[in-house]
């Protein structure tokens, strides 16, 4: 756990899925598990920012990586604490000093975008990714079906009930550094950026996988959490395909068994394992 600071924490995690009975097409019953959906309402010092949806799982993380990647807080020294508490739907941040003037600001500015789940943009971040351009990373080939690979043991979410997302922050050798399902990505990946920012992890060695499509809110959280290396098994948008050649990400899609695409940053693939041709 990162030392740099003392932030007062609940731990407030949830099940994460929930038995109901339903009936097959023989109109027979079947006990099956279905993806929890909560609401999670986040003040930032008594501000009201945003309400997520959510499998509940890690809430404060949520919370942090939330705040972390719309800018809202700069430093993970300026918080004091994040209360969640389920029976009022709420996590509850507590800066030191306010922010009140500060947010007014920022939360004129914001833009919703479209998603699994509501995403939100606020909009001096795409002008703080023109800063951004991360050195390139080598990747082989290898690596990436090792990565799919292991990625197989996790999804137990989706594995029971079906109706969520998952999100792993990964290391250039293919291990599972931290994974993370939810009913949205962008609450996945916010979760992730929450873990990294309290436990001062490095992205700049990291790949980051997903299994929904990426979106130029994607791309953008990748380059804020400096990962050089995007996967999805999914597809991509034409803005976040714009945006990960901007912020010199390579960005690979598609990814399942042995196939992938490369749509950018290709040049830092090592092909040292390619497939037999049909």
């Amino acid at each position: 756990m990162n030392t740099r600071c003392a932030i007062q924490m609940t731990c407030a995690g949830l099940a994460v899925t929930t038995p109901v009975t339903a009936y097959d097409e023989h109109g027979l019953p079947q006990v099956k598990e279905v993806a929890a959906e909560r609401a999670l309402t986040v003040y930032l010092d008594k501000y009201e920012i945003v309400t997520l949806m959510t499998l509940g799982s890690h809430p404060e993380l949520l919370t942090l990586g939330y705040l972390r990647n719309q800018g809202l807080v700069e430093r993970l020294e300026d918080i004091m604490a994040v209360q969640v508490d389920w029976e009022v739907e709420a996590a509850a941040v507590t800066t030191r000093g306010g922010q009140t003037a500060y947010l007014r600001e920022k939360l004129a500015q914001r833009t919703v975008t479209t998603g699994c789940g509501q995403g939100t943009v606020f909009g001096q971040i795409k002008q703080k990714l023109e800063q951004i351009f991360l050195p390139p990373v080598r990747v082989r080939q290898s690596t990436l079906y090792a990565l799919l690979e292991n990625l197989r043991q996790y999804n137990e979410v989706y594995k029971r009930a079906g109706a969520v997302h998952g999100c792993a922050l990964c290391s250039q050798a293919g291990q599972i550094l931290f994974f993370c399902e939810d009913v949205g990505r962008h609450n996945a990946v916010d979760a992730i950026a929450g873990h990294m920012w309290l436990n001062d992890i490095e992205g700049r060695d990291k790949i980051f996988y997903t299994t929904g499509r990426l979106t130029s809110e994607m791309v953008i959280k990748a380059a804020q959490m400096e990962i050089p290396v995007v996967l999805s098994r999914s597809g991509i948008t034409q803005m976040g395909l714009d945006l990960a050649r901007q912020a010199g990400i390579t960005l690979i899609a598609r990814a399942t068994g042995r196939h992938f695409l490369v749509y950018t940053g290709w040049e830092n693939l090592i092909y040292d394992a390619p497939p037999a041709k049909p």
